[in-house]
């Protein structure tokens, strides 16, 4: 792979400073470098992107056009493009696939909702004193976003932030995560294969005290798109100030079951959403509250299906399971694991670590104040807690601090009405777990878990600012 360095004007700055290996998760082995850009290149980034947004806007046909052969260059780079997210991510073949499919799909659900910005009409006639009067409502760009993405979704994630940046009419600064920068090389190309004019698109990289603290504190970005842990964002909120944001941030997901769920349906959901990607999704379900009548003979069933899932290698065929981030991040995923043993849980399934490799791991009896329990693990690890009702798992969920996902399994409809109406979090999935997107929902958290929303029609409208024309004297 081509060295990864700033991408400005539509084309690759030449290396700055010494070469930062990118690592195979599995391997170990270097499969790329990226050279940290300067803060001199951070400035003139930002400052391209600031010209390009005060010339001629893109017409929003032409926005739709590009971003259209934009999913169209990515399907045809699939295969290339599913080999540098398994090597850099870690991901399985088959969820590096995955991850490339929605991304073009992202792009095409974004361009179809380019076509449909849209004025309101104000009923300003009906008022006391409005006879004459005419409103309406106008969707505007904001001016120069920036997009700061994390490790775990290398190319669907800037894709969400990039495609309604554009087809909102702003233009875009993206920082990659420095562990995983080489697959947003090719989708920078091919935006400026598709003819997205200079300066609309620009890419930096290097490490968030860095060059993502220069992004912070340059006054010219006129709104932030982050994903990444809670501390970062609470930073980012403090150093940005009234400039607007979206912050998807941290997160406990859970997902709660009722006795009278079919429990074939839940195990099999559950292993899904606890540890696809090895548990590094900020929706993984972390902790099942599962009603005690049925908690044992899921706990089993858990075990037995977390047992089954082969881990390792994410390029073997049969894998399901791959490595983690990094093998700083295994290491303290399983110290967790056994300090909650040390304290009393009980170890279902897995609980071994082989290099980055964190086997899948069910537990149950974790004591409530532990960091399992408390903290986002962001790993395959999956807890049991018995509750005596679904109410008091509503409870339980409530006194997290995040909001970001939960799903419930329940045939009870009052059960569903309840859990619905009182869980507070950005997104409730009635029987499913909690880690199930479709690109085109609406996607964000509450509490701790950040503010505003993903999604292509969603995210246009955050950047975006609404402007109330009123016409006077208006006669027919």
């Amino acid at each position: 792979m081509k060295p990864v360095t700033s991408f400005l004007n539509n084309s690759w700055t030449p290396a700055e400073g010494p070469p930062q290996a990118v690592i195979d998760k599995f391997t170990g082995a270097q499969i790329a470098a990226f050279h940290e850009t300067s803060p001199e290149r951070v400035s003139d980034v930002i400052a391209s992107a600031e010209a390009a947004f005060a010339g001629p806007p893109i017409p929003v046909a032409e926005r739709v056009r590009i971003l259209g052969l934009v999913a169209t260059g990515i399907e045809s780079h699939a295969d290339e493009l599913r080999d540098i997210i398994c090597a850099e991510s870690g991901q399985t073949l088959t969820e590096a696939a995955k991850e490339v499919e929605r991304a073009a799909l992202t792009l095409r659900i974004t361009a179809e909702e380019a076509t449909r910005l849209h004025e309101d009409m104000v009923p300003i006639e009906g008022m006391p004193g409005g006879a004459g009067k005419l409103g309406y409502l106008r969707r505007k760009p904001l001016g120069v976003v920036v997009a700061i993405t994390a490790f775990n979704s290398p190319l669907n994630t800037p894709v969400h932030k990039i495609a309604p940046a554009l087809a909102a009419g702003n233009s875009i600064v993206l920082k990659a995560p420095s562990l995983t920068p080489a697959s947003t090389t090719i989708l920078c190309d091919l935006f400026a294969e598709a003819g997205l004019p200079p300066g609309w698109l620009g890419s930096v990289v290097g490490a968030g005290r860095t060059v993502g603290e220069q992004l912070l504190t340059d006054p010219r970005p006129a709104f932030y798109h982050f994903t990444g842990s809670t501390d970062v964002g609470a930073h980012i909120a403090r150093t940005i100030g009234l400039r607007p944001s979206s912050l998807e941030l941290g997160s406990i997901a859970a997902t709660l079951v009722a006795a009278d769920a079919n429990l074939d349906v839940v195990s099999a959901d559950i292993t899904r959403a606890g540890f696809a990607k090895a548990g590094q999704v900020c929706t993984s379900t972390q902790i099942v509250y599962a009603e005690r009548a049925i908690a044992d003979d899921l706990t089993a069933r858990l075990a037995d299906l977390a047992q089954a899932l082969p881990s390792g290698d994410p390029r073997a065929s049969d894998t399901k399971v791959g490595p983690m981030i990094s093998e700083a991040e295994a290491i303290r995923v399983e110290g967790w694991i056994k300090d909650a043993q040390s304290a009393g849980a009980t170890l279902h399934a897995g609980g071994t670590r082989t290099g980055t490799v964190v086997a899948p791991t069910v537990l149950s009896n974790v004591p409530a104040d532990h960091d399992l329990i408390r903290e986002e693990v962001f790993g395959p690890v999956v807890s049991v807690i018995a509750v005596e009702a679904l109410r008091d798992a509503v409870a339980h969920y409530n006194a997290l601090p995040y909001g970001l996902a939960v799903g419930v399994f329940t045939n009870d409809l009052q059960k569903a009405f309840h859990a619905s109406e009182n869980l507070r979090a950005g997104t409730v999935h009635l029987n499913s777990a909690s880690s199930s997107r479709l690109d085109a929902m609406p996607f964000g958290g509450v509490r701790e878990s950040g503010h505003g929303k993903e999604g292509p029609r969603y995210a246009i409208e955050e950047m975006t600012e609404q402007r109330l024309v009123l016409w006077h004297g208006v006669t027919g």
